[in-house]
């Protein structure tokens, strides 16, 4: 037999585990509990970790996202989901936190008791994420005040104080442009295809219809085809013999009939004959033209590619075997040890300034939480003295991610290059140790003077105006989730010979700002390092001389406006100041790591004054 258990949790994980099983109508389904971040996949879901206190909040926590993973995966359907998904990612966001409240508010129809354990978990993230402490709307997510919104209308409850401020925010903004969608939830709440229609029709409402992509209603014909065989199948004899008598009593139309049909079948194949002439198609029906192609940015509608089918997003593992990684990576360690010093300490610098704002704070005198030990004394001199307990506060410091987006281009080839993989890497180490998530990202071509793009584009005669003329390489060297240790030889990629070329940081700005808007963390830091413009030799013979440089600017623009992801940029003899609007221009690549220990150690001073101000004064240095 086996031991039992001495932990007095394990008995209310057990009855948790076995709840969320049976509300999830899914008795496979395996649940754990971990202090990693909670999740949900195909097997099972990973909940909050329920300590031996069993404190009341713990315990809300994890009944709460036990509740809300059983709510979705009883009543979401993925397949539905993936088939009116938005392609973009802003939209795909909005329609995914709808789905989500649609799931919990169904659940709290049928089950009452879970809509007050969400509640629960959505105050503690809405806590966690400093969601009370924002004051303009730009700060606030707008896919979340969504969610939260759908979920209050359908439900009719009032939300936890944090989630209610961001849904409050966003309110007027959503209402205003969907009020009329919005008043159809109740009707469609239990039907997931219904509600995600009205979902994309929200979307199109706020001004996000470019990025909802193909409507996939429109070329399905399966729901109404099939009903209208099946309600034609049983009476097709019963119709042939109508027909026929028609046929037969009035032999005239019949004929009549017959010509119109066979000249509407002449027009059709006339039209796909020519092209150019648009066939006459009877009142009522549309002709099914195929969907425009997506825009190559969202910046710049009008910003033309000529084929992206030599692109490529790699990872830097697959660029170099494991043995040339780890030599180029010696190699950059040897450039690293003239600058390790001065490298570190202003890299301790960055640490203390972030971890101050990270101290720790106790409420004392509680009557549940953790054991004051220092208070025990008194209890010892008189026994009828009560137990002393302290609680930890919860830091205002947010969820953070930063992405490095370095210029591989050739002009960075040497000392630059090297300097600049040098501070990723402390900097990577820097802001893990600080529970900051740190993505380091490259952008080059694959090949000098336009590579398999231009052999195609000059196959094809030479057409003008083709846009941008090369073959993209976006490198991930570091994944914002990878730990560093494991990431740690990539960087030496950087040193390795060939692979530095041409640069086109418009539509590498657009991707690294793309992967970060997929982050779930509620600050985002995007900071650029550069020597130069956007340079592409077979782009812009062919095209206008700024036709790089605006695009860069339309994406800049984009980005700035947004205001989901603060934007930075370093210009290593290059002056960006004249793109950015947050920038700081190095005349020497060795004056690198400061700059960027002081730039972020700026974006994260908690007074918005000082932060400015050091800004301010690294942009006019």
């Amino acid at each position: 037999m086996s031991k039992p258990s001495d932990n007095p949790a394990d008995p209310f994980k057990k009855a948790l585990a076995d709840a969320t099983r049976t509300m999830a109508d899914d008795p496979e389904m395996t649940v754990t509990y971990s202090v990693d971040p909670s999740g949900m996949n195909k097997e099972g879901v990973r909940l909050p970790q329920v300590s031996r206190r069993m404190t009341r909040d713990e315990v809300l926590l994890a009944r709460g996202t036990a509740d809300a993973f059983a709510l979705r995966r009883k009543y979401h359907n993925e397949a539905v989901s993936a088939k009116y998904a938005p392609t973009g990612q802003l939209a795909r966001d909005i329609y995914d936190a709808m789905e989500v409240a649609r799931c919990e508010a169904v659940g709290a129809r049928a089950m009452p008791g879970t809509a007050t354990n969400i509640d629960a978990k959505i105050a503690h993230e809405a806590d966690r994420k400093g969601y009370g402490q924002i004051t303009t709307a730009s700060e606030a997510p707008l896919p979340v005040a969504a969610g939260y919104l759908v979920r209050h209308l359908a439900t009719g409850r009032d939300l936890p104080k944090s989630a209610a401020h961001v849904m409050d925010l966003w309110r007027g903004f959503i209402e205003e442009q969907a009020a009329g969608t919005l008043t159809d939830i109740d009707a469609v709440l239990a039907d997931q295809a219904a509600f995600a229609r009205l979902a994309r029709k929200v979307i199109s409402d706020l001004g996000y219809g470019d990025q909802l992509g193909e409507d996939p209603d429109r070329d399905d014909p399966t729901d109404e085809g099939a009903q209208e065989e099946e309600e034609d199948g049983p009476e097709e004899a019963g119709a042939e013999s109508e027909e026929q008598e028609e046929a037969e009593a009035s032999p005239e139309q019949a004929q009549e009939e017959e010509q119109d049909e066979s000249q509407a079948q002449v027009t059709m194949e006339d039209s796909d004959v020519e092209q150019g002439e648009e066939a006459e198609l009877p009142e009522g029906e549309a002709p099914m033209e195929p969907p425009p192609p997506a825009p190559h940015s969202d910046a710049d509608p009008n910003y033309a590619v000529y084929t992206t089918d030599f692109d490529e997003e790699i990872r830097a593992e697959e660029l170099a075997e494991p043995a040339e990684l780890e030599r180029l990576r010696a190699y950059l360690d040897q450039q690293l040890e003239p600058l390790k010093g001065a490298v570190s300490r202003l890299a301790n610098k960055l640490q203390r300034r972030l971890q101050a704002q990270q101290n720790r704070s106790w409420l004392f005198d509680l009557e549940e939480g953790v054991l004051d030990a220092g208070r025990l004394a008194r209890v010892v001199a008189n026994p009828t003295t009560p137990l002393s307990f302290k609680w930890e506060k919860d830091t205002e410091f947010r969820d953070t991610c930063v992405t490095l987006l370095l210029d591989n281009s050739g002009s960075m080839r040497g000392r630059p290059i090297s300097i600049a993989a040098i501070c990723a890497d402390v900097l990577a180490r820097t802001l893990e140790r600080c529970n900051v998530k740190v993505e380091i990202l490259g952008f080059t071509t694959r090949a000098w003077k336009g590579g398999q793009s231009r052999e195609r584009w000059l196959a094809s005669g030479r057409p003008s105006g083709p846009g941008r003329l090369n073959d993209l390489r976006h490198i991930i060297y570091k994944s914002a989730d990878a730990p560093w240790r494991r990431v740690r030889p990539n960087l030496g990629l950087m040193m390795k010979e060939g692979l530095l070329k041409e640069n086109i940081d418009g539509e590498a700005l657009e991707w690294a700002h793309r992967r970060m808007m997929a982050r779930p963390e509620q600050r985002k830091i995007l900071m650029v390092i550069s020597d130069g413009a956007p340079v592409d030799d077979s782009t812009l013979s062919v095209n206008a001389a700024n036709f790089l440089e605006k695009h860069l600017r339309d994406v800049i623009a984009m980005v700035e406006k947004r205001r989901a992801v603060e934007l930075i940029a370093i210009g290593i003899g290059h002056d960006v100041t004249r793109y950015y609007q947050r920038a700081v221009t190095i005349t020497d690549a060795e004056q690198l790591a400061g700059a960027m220990t002081e730039q972020l150690a700026g974006l994260f001073e908690v007074d918005a004054k000082k932060r400015d101000r050091a800004l301010k004064a690294k942009r006019v240095a």
